[in-house]
């Protein structure tokens, strides 16, 4: 036993790998690395489709190519896929999928910075005001349907009202 708890040598009989398999393994670049630890297929899907779609546009062909890539390359990119008019939220899913890769080439030095940190993002896109409200003659209109005479009539009116005020949309 070393100092460390484990066996100085370990027979050979035990060994999982050959010599040249872990030669291989430890020679995988750390880009290939990171895309191998996604673990939700998912996410994995989502992310070699943005990866691809950047190496496309940068004629990057090997991993290690990434190492080379400046803030320039990525807001040209991202400039691409806006003039592309796909949706903001896709350009910041897109952008974000390069982000973790290089925080993980970052954590590993392989590179010194994460280009993509400080490249403006679209804004997220607001869903409110898109709805059309009701118009003054349609408000009425709803208003005037339950009927004033029966409790129900009047209830469901109350109800209606504060709907209304408080900007029911259709």
């Amino acid at each position: 036993m070393t100092t460390s708890g484990l066996p100085a040598t370990l027979p050979s009989a035990s060994r999982l790998l050959t010599a040249e398999q872990f030669q291989r393994l430890a020679d995988v670049p750390p880009e290939i690395e990171w895309f191998a630890n996604l673990g939700n297929k998912a996410t994995r899907r989502a992310y070699e489709n943005a990866l691809g779609d950047f190496m496309k546009f940068t004629g990057i062909v090997k991993p290690e190519e990434f190492r080379g890539v400046t803030r320039a390359h990525v807001i040209a990119w991202r400039d691409d896929l806006v003039q592309r008019a796909l949706s903001g939220m896709t350009v910041r899913h897109r952008l974000a999928a390069l982000s973790s890769l290089f925080e993980s080439l970052c954590e590993k030095n392989a590179v010194t910075h994460n280009p993509v940190k400080g490249v403006k993002r679209p804004p997220v896109e607001s869903y409110e005001g898109k709805t059309p409200a009701l118009g003054d003659h349609q408000a009425r209109k709803l208003l005037d349907a339950p009927d004033g005479a029966s409790l129900k009539g009047k209830r469901d009116r109350a109800i209606l009202a504060t709907l209304l005020y408080h900007a029911l949309r259709r």
